[in-house]
């Protein structure tokens, strides 16, 4: 485990954190060319969603605040104080918006606490009221991932806390793919009655995105294998017992690998016909065309960005990237922190 952070920290260089808007005009990436900045002195946006009206809203993970974005404009919608940071990846982490937004002023957020990783219903400017807890905590492996899927449930991925055992025990939250409504009841359908949890057998799982009623998740190998997972129920993805394609019995292998030095994938997202997954150790993103449940071969994009972390597809048909361009142990890098945005 030490092998992988002392690896990712000598990849990485201290350098901006931003958010990166791509055009949906480019069928194969955009020219760097139309890019223009929205907004400066952010601190590693972590997860990117949207409301009704177009506008932005993402999560700082270290200080812990929601703000929104709007044109240029950049303001402070709440500080989750109850929120913790953990010197590595843990504070205030997956963010999806409240269906009902409009009327509830409401987001779902995946947090570090002094005691675990939980996620909560949050009305901006009031209280976390906690939906799911108990989920692993440490310094690293808090996974994050917070996503309403096209079933209309929660899905939420979560790292084994640096306790490889948790990623085999079906009792714990650890290493694993959850699915829950929004009072944090197991969904419908999931493999074990009473329980949310829909896959286990993960290392660090954290980004999640959907094609069609696929689900694809990414997740942080250990010291040599990066990974792209389809997530079906109840399936077993091997870890610890596999780090990438294994020929053990009753494990799913991944549908496509990386080596860790040229990924560390994070968020992902599908767009025009491709997943489009940030890689933070590789400082890119990788372009994956998508043919019915076929993936293609992955494509380097975006090299100029440094550590890309969230990827967003926006509802006016663009693609926003974020990223985090602060050390494996957060400290603080040139701070040049932005929002870039490109038309085309």
């Amino acid at each position: 485990m030490r092998a992988r952070h002392i690896a990712v920290a000598a990849a990485c260089t201290a350098l901006t954190a931003s958010i990166c808007v791509i055009p949906a005009s480019a069928q194969d990436g955009p020219s760097t060319l139309a890019e223009r900045t929205l907004a400066t002195k952010l601190d590693i946006p972590w997860d990117i969603e949207f409301l009704s009206d177009g506008s932005g809203i993402f999560t700082e993970r270290d200080t812990r605040k929601i703000k929104k974005i709007t044109g240029t404009t950049v303001t402070e919608l709440d500080t989750v104080e109850q929120a913790q940071t953990t010197g590595g990846e843990g504070g205030l982490l997956g963010l999806a918006v409240s269906k009902t937004f409009a009327t509830d002023n409401s987001v779902f957020i995946y947090y570090s606490t002094a005691s675990d990783n939980r996620i909560a219903k949050l009305a901006l400017g009031g209280t976390p009221q906690p939906i799911v807890t108990g989920i692993p905590k440490n310094r690293y492996h808090n996974g994050g991932g917070l996503e309403f899927g096209p079933d209309g449930f929660l899905w939420a991925t979560t790292g084994d806390g640096q306790n490889t055992s948790t990623a085999q025990n079906w009792n714990s939250l650890g290493g694993k793919v959850l699915r829950f409504d929004t009072a944090g009841r197991p969904a419908t359908g999931n493999p074990r009655a009473g329980s949310v949890v829909y896959s286990i057998g993960h290392r660090n799982v954290q980004g999640i995105a959907w094609v069609g009623n696929t689900a694809y998740a990414t997740e942080f190998g250990n010291s040599r294998t990066d990974e792209i997972n389809r997530i079906e129920a109840g399936k077993n993805y091997g870890w610890p017992t596999c780090e990438g394609n294994c020929n053990t019995a009753g494990m799913t292998n991944p549908v496509k690998t990386w080596s860790t030095s040229q990924a560390g994938p994070t968020g992902i997202g599908f767009y025009k016909n491709a997943l489009y997954v940030g890689a933070v150790t590789g400082k890119r993103v990788w372009k994956i065309p998508v043919n019915g449940t076929s993936l293609g071969t992955p494509q380097a994009v975006f090299t100029s960005y440094g550590r890309v972390r969230a990827v967003a597809p926006a509802p006016d048909g663009t693609l926003w990237l974020g990223t985090s361009n602060q050390d494996a142990n957060g400290s603080p890098g040139a701070n040049d922190d932005r929002i870039i945005s490109t038309d085309g």
